[in-house]
């Protein structure tokens, strides 16, 4: 299980990241990815306590994890300036908090994500077809959601991501212990999301092809 996008008492999240990591590893994880709700007030606060901290982790676990943030609820306009500060900072993975079916994001983020060209659009909800083209040719990958309420729109995503040609990965968005998931129960909710067996192994493919990728940014 390769999961990019969690989420530690840094922001809204339960748990210290020794501990997620921890309960990651019990659950056989590869890789995860700390992805704190991230703004102009707290990008820095984030990366510049958990670079340090998870490298240390990294030493010790066989599950390795790296740092990026969530950038979450911000104006559309300030969404690529804010993704190449995280970028400066130290974040490895940008993820923008899409528009879920289920919070009050504001219209016009998801465009202003991909074409800002981000690492992930988390949750994107109603997802345009064109939207999913501009991620296809950005190389924005899109969001399978496992989180109750975001993955709402799963088989829509799923659906305009096979149209396009995007690339999707799947993440928990896990806040709290019962948020992580095996990757036998990563594969079923895939398939919820109308994935066929070939589009769930090349899923899985995307997320370790990403790793690889931000993992060179230590």
């Amino acid at each position: 299980m390769i999961d990019l996008h969690c989420h530690s008492l840094f922001s809204d999240g339960c748990l210290v990241p020794a501990e997620l990591i921890q309960r990651a590893e019990v659950l056989g994880y590869e890789a995860m990815a700390i992805t704190d709700h991230a703004d102009q007030s707290n990008a820095a606060f984030i990366l510049d306590s958990l670079l340090p901290a998870v490298k240390a982790l990294n030493k010790e676990h066989k599950t390795q994890t790296l740092v990026g943030v969530e950038l979450t609820h911000l104006p559309p306009k300030q969404i690529a300036g804010m993704a190449r500060q995280a970028r400066k900072q130290g974040a490895q993975l940008v993820v923008v908090h899409g528009q879920s079916l289920v919070e009050p994001v504001a219209p016009g983020t998801n465009f202003a994500a991909i074409d800002a060209g981000v690492d992930i659009l988390a949750h994107p909800g109603l997802l345009t077809l064109e939207e999913a083209q501009l991620a296809a040719k950005k190389g924005v990958f899109l969001e399978i959601s496992a989180r109750a309420g975001h993955s709402l729109a799963n088989g829509l995503v799923a659906k305009l991501a096979r149209q396009s040609g995007a690339r999707l990965v799947l993440n928990t968005d896990a806040h709290a212990p019962g948020d992580l998931i095996t990757q036998a129960q990563a594969i079923r909710i895939a398939q919820g999301a109308g994935l066929s067996s070939e589009e769930i192994e090349t899923m899985f493919a995307n997320s370790r092809k990403l790793y690889q990728k931000a993992s060179r940014k230590r």
